[in-house]
C-alpha cells in the first residue's frame, strides 16, 4: 500500500456498515494514515444519519445494505440533512442498477468492499474533492449509462428482484449456498428459499435452466476467492 503524504489537515471520514469486523478493518487502515482521520462509525441507517449530522465528516463510506434503512435511502436523506457530506457507496456485489440508483440519490463514489486499500483511499480522496469516482469494476457501468444518454437502466433479468439477481449472479459465478449467505449477510435458509423461487420467476423448469439464463444475460462474473 502506498503512503500519500498529508497536505493540510486529514480528510474526515465516517463509516456506516453493519459488520463490526469490516468497520474495525477500516479503522485500522485509517489509523495508519496521516491523510485521513476516522471521526465516526455507524452500524445501521439511523446511526449513519446521526453520525453524518453530528460528526460532519467530509466523506462517509456507506454500505448499501444495512439494517432498518438501506444506504441509498440514507444517502438521499443526507442530501437535505448533511449536504456537505460526500457519500461513497460500499457494496459486496457489482450491480449496474445499484450504481444508477446511488448516483441518482447523490452518491459521488461507488466501490466494492473487496477493493484494495489504494483503490479505496483513491475514492476517498476524490470524494473529498467532490469528484465522481468509481472503482474499476463500476467504470464500465458508468460509461454505459453515459452512452445511453441518461436513459433509465434496464437490469438483466428484470423479472427478478435486486436480491434475487444478486443471489443468481453469485451462484452463476461458482459460489455455493453457504458462501452466498456469508457474502450477502443472509441465512442459508433464506438463500435456499430465494433459489427455489428464482426458476419460477424466470419461467424456466429448474435451477440449471436459471443458471443458463443468468450467464446468457452476463451474470456470473464474480469468481470466488
Amino acid at each position: 500500500m502506498s503512503q500519500t503524504p498529508a497536505v493540510g489537515p486529514p480528510i474526515r471520514v465516517a463509516v456506516a456498515d453493519d459488520h463490526t469486523l469490516f468497520r474495525e478493518g477500516l479503522r485500522a487502515l485509517f489509523d495508519s494514515r496521516a491523510d485521513v482521520e476516522l471521526v465516526g462509525s455507524a452500524a445501521d441507517g439511523a446511526e449513519a444519519v446521526k453520525v453524518a449530522v453530528t460528526a460532519r465528516p467530509q466523506v462517509m463510506l456507506m454500505d448499501i445494505r444495512m439494517p432498518d434503512e438501506d444506504g441509498i435511502a440514507v444517502t438521499s436523506r443526507l442530501q437535505v440533512l448533511a449536504p456537505d457530506v460526500a457519500v461513497v457507496m460500499l457494496t459486496m456485489v457489482d450491480d449496474a442498477e445499484q450504481l444508477a440508483e446511488a448516483i441518482r440519490h447523490g452518491a459521488v463514489g461507488y466501490v466494492l468492499k473487496g477493493a484494495d486499500e489504494d483503490e479505496l483511499l483513491e475514492v476517498v480522496h476524490a470524494a473529498a474533492r467532490r469528484e465522481l469516482h468509481f472503482g474499476p469494476s463500476a467504470v464500465a457501468h458508468a460509461r454505459a449509462m453515459l452512452r445511453a444518454g441518461g436513459a433509465p437502466y434496464a437490469p438483466p433479468l428484470p423479472e427478478l428482484s435486486e436480491r434475487e439477481r444478486e443471489i443468481l449472479d453469485l451462484l452463476a459465478s461458482g459460489y455455493d449456498v453457504a458462501r452466498i449467505a456469508g457474502r450477502l449477510h443472509l441465512s442459508t435458509k433464506s438463500v435456499r428459499n430465494y433459489l427455489t423461487g428464482i426458476p419460477r420467476r424466470l419461467g424456466v423448469p429448474d435451477r440449471e435452466a436459471a443458471l443458463a439464463r443468468a450467464r446468457a444475460a452476463g451474470l456470473g462474473r464474480h469468481r470466488p476467492t
